[in-house]
């Protein structure tokens, strides 16, 4: 008995998908819960697998096409116990089968090898262009990811001819489609920015005595999860920065905890991966969650969940860096902090002597249509005091 699997619902309102990788081809023997696909949604690499054991015997969509939500994406051969099962259920459901796909949409992808190649959509079109195995080059990231720049080396390599086009052009789909789209409907909030320096000096100090007992623990400790704790202790305080604004623009929402987003730069784009209820976490655990959660954004793996539910982000572009941004107000969210590039800069002491001190540059911006400077300007300086002063933080927590 064949069988029609339709594309499920992955949730976030999303009706289609770009079709990223088929992991089998016709002919291919499956079992249950055996990956069959990865399809890419806004935001996240997302593996489809079979619900029934059998062969497959037709694929219904091309790698690099869309498939839409509740539409056939490939055909089984089951089992014969799932046959059997399947049509018991039929006798008891009198409504009739899906309709299959236009055959224009049958597939023609190649057989599957042995190795399967980890690589975003954009590194999969460009091998596509000069007609590269993907299986033949080797990765440099993470568990062997593909970067554009592992094909460009392996086409040198090979001896390809140097590009001579003079544009290159690329449909913007998946996660820029996603942030095209969010940053143009964010040009509605009327915001206003606020720049202020920290000096982590005793933070850097403290950082330093607990590294080592959390590198005991397993956990590579960085500035990162004492700003989180901080901004989770100054909410407690001053909240409406973590409140969230609905009905347009009617209602102010103070969620049951302190979701903060984290800005994580991708080989897909920019990806905002949440920590839920950092008021409940301790700065091991957020400094553990944060690194699962940017690996598992790096590889393409997040969970719808793990990308929702955020009251305020953070954006950490010092990394990178820059030392003064100006991000941008997600609505419904309130504020957006960017973390400049921490720098070792001369400064007055109380006594008008040049001291080194190390500062950083944190640059807010606030929706101005519930938050006003002062406002912003008070419950920054609360979450300056912690960071600055970290001992005031370590007194709050439990």
């Amino acid at each position: 008995m064949k069988k029609d699997f339709l594309l499920p619902d992955i949730g976030e309102g999303i009706v289609e998908c770009e079709l990223v990788d088929w992991l089998v081809a016709e002919g291919d023997r499956v079992e249950e819960d055996q990956a069959i696909c990865d399809v890419m949604t806004d935001k996240a690499l997302v593996q489809i697998p079979a619900v029934h054991a059998g062969t497959i015997s037709r694929l219904y969509v091309q790698k690099g096409a869309m498939a839409r939500v509740h539409a056939p994406l490939f055909e089984l051969e089951l089992a014969d116990e799932d046959t059997a099962a399947e049509q018991e259920k039929a006798a008891q459901d009198p409504r009739p089968a899906a309709e299959p796909a236009p055959a224009s949409s049958v597939s023609s992808a190649p057989a599957a090898s042995g190795r399967r190649a980890v690589a975003s959509p954009a590194v999969r079109r460009l091998a596509r262009e000069h007609n590269v195995d993907l299986t033949q080059v080797p990765g440099s990231g993470d568990k062997g990811r593909i970067y554009k720049e592992d094909v460009e080396a392996w086409l040198a390599a090979q001896g390809a001819p140097a590009r001579t086009e003079s544009a290159w052009r690329e449909p913007v789909t998946g996660v820029r489609a996603a942030m095209a789209r969010h940053m143009t409907e964010s040009l509605a909030v009327p915001r206003f920015t606020y720049c202020e320096e920290f000096c982590l000096d005793e933070l850097l100090a403290l950082k330093s005595r607990l590294a080592p007992e959390c590198e005991r623990e397993g956990v590579k400790l960085t500035l990162l999860p004492f700003f989180i704790k901080a901004l989770s202790l100054a909410l407690s305080d001053f909240p409406l920065p973590g409140a969230r604004l609905e009905e347009g623009g009617q209602t102010l929402v103070y969620e049951d905890g302190h979701h903060v987003g984290v800005a994580v730069d991708t080989p897909a784009g920019l990806l905002v991966p949440v920590l839920h209820h950092c008021e409940d976490k301790s700065l091991l655990t957020l400094a553990r969650e944060l690194s699962r959660l940017t690996r598992a954004a790096r590889a393409g793996r997040l969970t719808q969940a793990e990308l929702q539910g955020g009251t305020i982000t953070l954006s950490n572009i010092g990394v990178l860096g820059g030392t003064v941004s100006t991000p941008i107000v997600m609505p419904p969210q309130l504020a957006i902090a960017a973390l400049g590039r921490l720098q070792r800069l001369p400064r007055f002491d109380e006594q008008d002597r040049v001291v080194a001190r190390h500062i950083m540059t944190v640059c807010w911006s606030a929706d101005h249509r519930v938050m006003d400077g002062a406002s912003l300007a008070r419950f920054n300086r609360c979450w300056q005091g912690y960071l600055e002063q970290p001992g005031r933080m370590l007194a709050r927590l439990h």
